[in-house]
């Protein structure tokens, strides 16, 4: 039986002229603005030295992936909207991912496939016949700090280092799984930290434990790296109330690490700040506008059982009164006050870690929540993955759109109106030629970039 294939629709006619469509357009991407992305991890060199963080057990000749080839397809295509393996059944044809992820011959060399991009992923690192590729934990999170430490050109006087915990849903009967009652979902509870908008540390971790557990680990490690860089630079640590741990705060008393951590209120530091609190309901009660009083003064936790403070410190109160009811606040930290009065300390430096939760939501936007292998350890390099696609296009924010409208923009908004731009692709003898849609209506947010990362030096 003969299969007709439809070539020309025909629609509705436009006045006087038919309009008519056919798939015969050539070669097409909507990827166009993923160059940007290239010209920038050519500036961070950022794949090659994460490729270097695996240890391939292949025989070289029978390869026709390299690992810095599969780990660029990975990376460019979360960071271009393509959260599934299955989509790159479809993207190793085409001509421009293929460029990105380095491919010499652009025109008849697919990309890697799903499956073996999934064998990638799962592979544990012990002798398997399938699976001969694994990652270096270690080397990823080193990788991290060092891209940050290359950002700056010269030493910082003040480092703000924000660390947090978040949510990762789950589905299915992963490794590691457990019900969280404050989420009321079974989840992972991974730890993140940041450095203004660029990350340090990705961790996966079960829900079953307290929200700061293994982060004393994970901010020695970083602080260790930091310091070798910058052996004078001041740190301070900042977190809410489930970081707030006599450990922690030990050791930051300890290593010349200051910190400013949330404190969970109670009814002996809500007796504390009575008077305050008064006062803050008579402000409310003459203006019916919300009244804020600030104090500060020292405390220790009462019973030295596991977790009690070992110390008297500097405790910040916000005594606060909104809509009728009251609003106490606390947080604990080691700054002084000739350095940081009450009110500027809760308000400018505290309340500045909420700034954090955007950059959580951008790995979201980079799909860290897509944690459906059935092990810890691929979940984890699918996080990582996530996380590198961050740094590539916080790269690309920092370096190519300083100083213009989108410098702040996030992740989302900027693969939208900055990547996904529809183009041609010609390839011949000496160019892969790209012509863009000459209706994108950001041409000059892109001849800006451009023109950026040009000027910007390799690290």
């Amino acid at each position: 039986m003969t299969e007709c294939t439809q070539s020309t629709f025909e629609f509705a006619a436009h006045f006087s002229r038919n309009v008519v469509a056919r798939f015969d357009g050539g070669t097409i991407t909507t990827d166009g603005g993923g160059l940007l992305l290239r010209e920038t991890d050519r500036r961070l060199n950022l794949l090659p030295r994460l490729a270097e963080c695996f240890l391939v057990g292949r025989s070289p000749l029978l390869v026709e992936h390299t690992v810095e080839q599969l780990v660029s397809q990975r990376v460019y295509g979360l960071a271009l909207g393509y959260e599934d393996l299955n989509d790159h059944e479809q993207l190793r044809q085409d001509p421009l991912l293929r460029m990105l992820a380095g491919k010499a011959d652009v025109e008849d060399s697919p990309l890697a496939g799903k499956s073996t991009l999934n064998r990638l992923e799962l592979s544990d690192g012990t002798p398997n016949r399938y699976k001969k590729i694994t990652f270096w934990k270690d080397g990823i999170d080193e990788l991290l700090v060092k891209v940050f430490v290359e950002s700056y050109a010269a030493a910082p006087e003040e480092l703000i280092l924000d660390v947090d915990a978040t949510d990762l849903p789950l589905h299915g009967e992963q490794e590691g799984r457990f019900f969280h009652g404050y989420y009321d979902s079974y989840c992972y509870l991974p730890l993140y930290m940041f450095c203004g908008d660029q990350i340090l540390c990705a961790r996966l971790r079960q829900s079953n434990s307290d929200a700061a557990a293994g982060s004393l680990a994970e901010i020695q490690r970083i602080v260790a790296q930091l310091r070798v860089a910058w052996p004078q630079v001041k740190i301070i640590l900042r977190g809410d109330s489930g970081f707030c741990r006599n450990e922690l705060m030990s050791w930051c008393e300890a290593n010349r690490v200051d910190y400013v951590f949330g404190l969970a209120r109670n009814q002996r530091l809500r007796r504390m700040i009575g008077p305050q609190m008064w006062e803050a309901t008579q402000q409310w009660s003459k203006t019916g506008k919300p009244a804020r009083v600030f104090s500060e003064f020292s405390y220790r936790t009462r019973k030295r059982k596991k977790g009690g403070w070992e110390r008297e410190r500097r405790v910040v109160a916000k005594a606060e009164h909104i809509a009728g009811k009251e609003n106490p606040r606390f947080v604990v930290t080691s700054l002084k006050a000739e350095g940081w009065a009450a009110q500027a300390l809760y308000e400018d430096l505290y309340c500045a870690r909420g700034e954090m939760e955007n950059r959580i939501k951008e790995q979201f936007s980079l799909f860290a929540d897509r944690v459906s292998s059935e092990t810890m350890r691929a979940n984890q390099m699918r996080m990582y993955f996530s996380t590198m696609a961050y740094v590539l296009v916080c790269g690309l924010r920092r370096l190519g759109l300083k100083g213009t409208e989108m410098e702040t923009a996030q992740a989302a908004t900027i693969r939208t109106r900055l990547l996904k731009i529809g183009a041609q692709v010609r390839v011949s003898v000496r160019r892969v030629y790209l012509a863009m849609a000459a209706s994108y209506p950001w041409a000059s947010l892109f001849e800006q970039v451009h023109a950026n990362l040009r000027a910007a030096a390799p690290a």
